[in-house]
């Protein structure tokens, strides 16, 4: 197939999902990537509530681009992840806190102010039962035309890869996590 042969899209929907380490850090890379495009980026966050070096890195490039880059934190924690898990979070509260991050990312998506918005964890949030398939495919289809967006966590269901234009998978091969080694700052988190 000749290079002409090729067109373009608008817009794309990505995911990044997985056992493997890399959603986030991909996704972040891909906000870098929007941003020096001169794109408005909106990233909603669905699961972390605690301080991550990637809300302080958002945080402080924020005055850098103004308006052109949105941060929403509202999950409340990892939902029935054992000793993970916020214990003090009952699951009606993660549920209220997931409806109202996705109510912050339908607004960014179907806004159209942003060229890119990206919802971290958002699959967790799905696959938890905190947010359902039909919410996934109605983000997607009420988007604006010409705002990409980004979907990751573990889990997505294959059965909505109709509905998206790239999907990466992150396989994890070995992570210390499995030999009883908590995660590392500013590598894990």
């Amino acid at each position: 197939m000749a290079f002409e042969d090729f067109k373009t899209k608008d817009s794309v929907v990505l995911v990044y999902t997985g056992d493997g380490k890399g959603k986030t850090s991909a996704s972040v890379g891909l906000m870098s990537r929007a941003l020096g495009n001169d794109w408005r980026v909106a990233f909603i966050q669905f699961i972390k509530h605690w301080e991550v070096s990637e809300h302080k890195f958002i945080r402080n490039i924020q005055p850098l681009y103004g308006d052109k880059l949105f941060f929403y934190k509202g999950g409340k924690g990892f939902f029935n992840a054992g000793d993970l898990s916020a214990k003090d979070v009952t699951p009606e509260e993660h549920k209220l806190a997931a409806e109202m991050t996705y109510e912050t990312a339908m607004k960014c998506a179907s806004s159209g102010k942003y060229d890119l918005v990206i919802c971290d964890e958002i699959n967790n949030a799905v696959n938890d039962g905190l947010l359902n398939n039909e919410d996934i495919i109605s983000l997607i289809k009420k988007r604006q035309s010409k705002t990409s967006l980004c979907l990751t966590g573990r889990n997505f269901n294959p059965a909505l890869l109709e509905f998206v234009d790239i999907a990466t998978e992150m396989h994890k091969l070995k992570h210390h996590f499995d030999d009883k080694f908590l995660a590392n700052k500013g590598i894990d988190f």
